[in-house]
C-alpha cells in the first residue's frame, strides 16, 4: 500500500480520537485503508477495526477535501458526543465559517480590569472552577490550531455576563436570584457589602454581536459583553424597583469590553426591563 498523504494520515488520527462511541468500545482503535486510492482529493474507503471486530463503511455521507469518507454512524456519534469536532470537520469540508462560544471565564480570576483579548488570564487549574476554565481555554487552543493548520475560517467569541428571557429561577446567578426572591416577597440576598460589580449584556445584544463577528474577517478571540458595570447592590435595588416588590435587601457572608473596532457593535442595554419575567 502506498504511503498515506500527510493530510489523510492526520484525518485518520483525528478520527480515531474523536469518535467517542468507538473509543468507549475499545481503548485502542485501528483505522486502516481498505482501498489503495489514497491521493489527496480522492475518496478513501475506511475499514474500522474495533476491538478486533471489523466493520466496513459504506455509502459515505461526507467526502472531506483530504479524501476521507465518513459514514452516517460516525458523523452522528460525533455530532452528539463531540459537537465541536463535528462542526469543525463540516466547516473544513464545506468551506463554512466555524464559530465557537467561549467565555470570559478563560481569564480566570483576572488581574487586569477590564480584560482585553490580549490578556492571557489568571487561572488556577486545580481551583473549584478549574475544569470549566481550562476546558474553554483548551477549546480555544484547538480552534486556533484548526484555523492555522487547515485554514478554516474560525471565530472565537468570549461571552461575558448575559441575561434575558427564559433564565431559570434557580440558575444561581444574581439577576434570576434577585427576581425570584423579589417576586416571592423574600429577602433579596446580597453577599458581601454589595460593592462587587457585574456587567450585564442583554441577550439580543449578544446575538447581534455574535452575528457581526461571524460575518467579519476576524479570527482572533473577541470579547462580547457590556462595558458598563453595575454594583450588585445597584442590580438588586433596580430589580426591587422594577418588580414593585416590598422585599428588603439582606446581607450575607460571601459564599465590559465588547468588540473589535471592525464589528461596529456595542451593548445597548444594561438592565432596562424585566417585564418578560413578570
Amino acid at each position: 500500500m502506498r504511503r498515506l498523504a500527510p493530510a489523510v494520515a492526520l484525518a485518520l488520527a483525528v478520527l480515531a480520537c474523536v469518535a467517542p462511541g468507538l473509543a468507549r468500545a475499545a481503548p485502542s482503535i485501528e483505522a486502516r485503508v481498505a482501498r489503495s486510492r489514497v491521493a489527496v482529493g480522492e475518496p478513501v474507503g475506511l475499514d474500522l477495526v474495533v476491538g478486533g471486530v471489523s466493520g466496513g463503511i459504506s455509502e459515505p455521507d461526507l467526502i472531506l477535501p483530504s479524501g476521507i469518507e465518513i459514514d452516517r454512524k460516525i458523523l452522528s456519534d460525533m455530532a452528539i458526543h463531540e459537537p465541536q469536532a463535528f462542526a469543525a470537520l463540516v466547516a473544513k469540508a464545506k468551506g463554512a465559517r466555524f464559530v465557537i462560544a467561549s467565555t470570559s471565564e478563560v481569564y480566570g480570576d483576572p488581574l487586569e480590569h477590564p480584560q482585553t483579548e490580549t490578556y492571557w488570564g489568571n487561572v488556577n487549574p486545580v481551583g473549584p472552577r478549574g475544569v470549566y476554565d481550562e476546558a474553554k481555554r483548551f477549546a480555544e487552543a484547538m480552534t486556533v490550531a484548526y484555523h492555522r493548520y487547515h485554514g478554516v475560517d474560525a471565530k472565537i467569541v468570549r461571552i461575558f455576563n448575559t441575561y434575558g428571557p427564559r433564565m431559570r429561577v434557580r440558575d444561581g446567578r444574581a439577576v434570576p436570584n434577585f427576581i425570584g426572591q423579589a417576586l416571592k416577597g423574600e429577602d433579596v440576598t446580597v453577599y458581601g457589602d454589595g460593592s462587587q460589580t457585574r456587567s450585564l449584556c442583554y441577550v439580543s445584544d449578544l446575538v447581534d454581536g455574535v452575528i457581526r463577528l461571524m460575518l467579519s474577517s476576524a479570527n482572533e478571540p473577541i470579547n462580547i459583553g457590556n462595558p458598563q458595570e453595575l454594583t450588585i447592590e445597584e442590580i438588586a435595588r433596580t430589580i426591587l424597583r422594577l418588580t414593585g416588590s416590598s422585599s428588603r435587601i439582606a446581607r450575607a457572608a460571601p459564599h465590559w469590553r465588547a468588540s473589535s473596532p471592525e464589528l461596529t457593535w456595542s451593548a445597548r442595554r444594561g438592565l432596562p426591563t424585566i417585564t418578560w419575567w413578570l
